[in-house]
């Protein structure tokens, strides 16, 4: 019979230990890989970045500058003879309408001009000697529809040389900007050149944080079908996305797709307002380990604010009552306060024992810092006129360093549970595995006795097995000896019955099989089909003499204590023993 026995937990917590160690050596080596990867990256970068820093990008050899010579009005008040980006005056208003004109220089000499002029949300008309030459966005504002923001650029032929050049700009948006751009003249054919020229860094990194995102994304939907665990890594894809849809529209890369400028200024502003959202989502199980009951408040609240105010900017930007673009502010104040509270909770987070841990606070750091260039640089230059900062694509390369770091951090952090899952794994095998044969042991055959007994399954066979003469050949023979017949009685028992159920070793030469067949045919040629198999390998394998004596008996409706079948098919068993045993000594005789 089979009794309780306590799981031996000495046994389990020294694997448990051996395992641990040996995984902790993997993980190291893990890490030292990745640290030498980021440490590769760095040195390959490091130059690229300082040429990209100290570039002059606008010196372009066929560049003409019309920045000279202006008379500007702006409502009642008129500057003349003014220099374009030298002319500072109040953040314009909403309504608020601007005449530019001067007279074009006599030889510019350039084939086929190209002009390039950056609209700032505005309704945009142009004259060359009072002939319409280009429009932009009058029917849009008359409409009430948001115009956008970012270059354009307009056919601009010699002919037009020493000509009255003006514009006129009615502003659609409430304080967008305090100064004028440069305009610029070049050839046509190497307009769009400049402009990816000026910004490649941003063009490199929006199309990496794209190109990363949808990769990772469609790597992760497959992943999610098999575990729940992935969300983390949908959400860092999305914000990869959402981050590089921003760059490529902030700094109007997207012009050379021929994307409308309305469009780039509406990718650019809900790209910007829907990356924190999955960044939000991301940190939510830092959160919740904390197990800090403020913090989860101010966790659920801030996650509420987001999808609040994205729900309420996107429905009065589609009634036309308020553009995204004259919610930026707000939305900056939320973003920033984000990553402050992201950067919070990885700090309440750290261990130092954990690298990615460590590698997460470092990225959350450079995002901060370059959110925070950024920001400055953007708002000195719409509110002061101040041109305070002259890299561009700074946030871009902050988000994709975060970006890859949250990956790696993901990677390490999975990799170190799926270790720990194989451990759990082993121990598992380990404490319902007999060693020698590999069959279930003891533990597992009593626990799956409970499962039947909890269930109160009916139709059962249990089966028990012991191997004749055990003792004697280990005596005779040897231990070793002893260890092959018990190896090739598992091999028959398991060979015969394991397909229709659960076969254990439970003891020195015992063994249980618990069969789902209660039909007495089908077990009397389950059981000629066992005698033969013994007779099989007895011929197979040399000098065995494998004899194995089994009782068997079913479980039913009228009759289903499993301890009792158990007693009877062990009854059973002993008694065919006997009859064994005397037909030997018969034979002998």
């Amino acid at each position: 019979m089979l009794h309780s026995s306590p799981i031996p937990h000495l046994t389990i917590r020294n694997a448990n230990v051996m395992i641990n160690k040996r995984g902790n050596r993997r993980m190291k080596k893990l890490k030292i890989i990745w640290i030498l990867f980021a440490l590769i990256s760095i040195l390959i970068w490091m130059p690229r970045l300082d040429g990209l820093l100290t570039k002059e990008y606008s010196a372009i050899s066929d560049c003409v500058v019309l920045d000279d010579g202006w008379d500007i009005t702006i409502n009642e008040d008129t500057w003349q003879n003014v220099r374009l980006t030298e002319l500072q005056f109040a953040a314009v208003s909403k309504g608020d309408k601007i005449i530019m004109q001067r007279t074009l220089p006599a030889n510019w000499g350039l084939v086929e001009g190209a002009l390039r002029f950056h609209i700032r949300h505005s309704a945009v008309s142009m004259y060359v000697d009072d002939a319409l030459l280009y429009e932009y966005g009058v029917d849009r504002l008359a409409a009430g529809k948001t115009l956008g923001s970012g270059y354009q650029f307009i056919n601009f032929p010699n002919t037009y040389q020493g000509k009255r050049f003006r514009i006129h700009m009615t502003v659609a948006e409430e304080k967008v900007f305090t100064k004028l751009d440069s305009i610029r003249l070049y050839e046509w054919k190497n307009a769009y050149r400049v402009l990816i020229t000026e910004n490649r860094l941003p063009l490199f990194s929006g199309c990496f944080l794209i190109l990363f995102g949808l990769i990772v994304c469609v790597i992760t939907v497959f992943a999610l079908l098999y575990s729940a665990k992935y969300i983390r890594l949908l959400c860092i894809s999305l914000f990869s996305i959402c981050m590089g849809l921003w760059t490529l529209s902030y700094y109007n890369v997207m012009l050379i797709f021929a994307v409308p400028l309305y469009s780039i200024s509406l990718i650019n502003y809900l790209a910007l307002y829907l990356a924190p959202i999955p960044l939000t989502i991301y940190i939510r199980e830092e959160v919740y380990n904390l197990k800090l009951r403020l913090l989860t408040i101010a966790y659920r609240v801030y996650l509420a604010i987001e999808l609040a105010a994205v729900s309420v900017m996107m429905t009065l930007h589609t009634l036309d009552i308020v553009h995204l673009a004259g919610m930026l502010k707000y939305m900056q104040a939320i973003l920033f306060i984000g990553l402050l509270f992201f950067l919070f909770v990885l700090l309440l987070n750290l261990k130092f024992s954990k690298l990615e841990n460590r590698l997460s606070v470092l990225g959350m750091l450079i995002v901060i810092g370059c959110v925070a260039y950024d920001l400055v640089g953007y708002n000195s230059g719409r509110y002061l006129g101040m041109d305070i900062f002259k890299i561009r694509g700074v946030s871009s390369s902050g988000i994709m360093i975060l970006i890859c770091i949250l990956f790696i951090s993901f990677y390490i952090e999975m990799t170190h549970k799926m270790m720990e899952q194989k451990e759990r794994d082993f121990l598992i095998k380990s404490a319902y595995t007999d060693e020698l044969t590999q069959l279930h042991n003891r533990r597992y055959c009593m626990e799956h006795f409970n499962k039947i007994r909890e269930e109160q399954t009916a139709n059962y066979t249990i089966v028990c097995l012991d191997v004749n003469n055990l003792k004697t050949v280990n005596d005779t023979y040897g231990h070793a000896k002893g260890d092959v017949l018990i190896r090739c009685a598992a091999e028959v028992i398991a060979q015969t019955f394991g397909q229709y159920g659960v076969v254990a070793r439970t003891g020195g030469d015992e063994f249980v099989a618990v069969l789902g067949l209660t039909d007495d045919r089908k077990l009397s040629v389950l059981m000629e089909q066992f005698e033969q198999n013994i007779t099989q390998k007895n011929l197979a394998v040399e000098d065995l003499n494998l004899s194995i004596a089994y009782g068997y008996a079913s479980g039913s409706q009228q009759d289903n204590d499993i301890d009792k079948v158990h007693q009877t098919a062990d009854d059973r068993m002993y008694e065919k023993k006997k009859q064994m045993k005397a037909a030997v000594q018969m034979a002998v005789r």
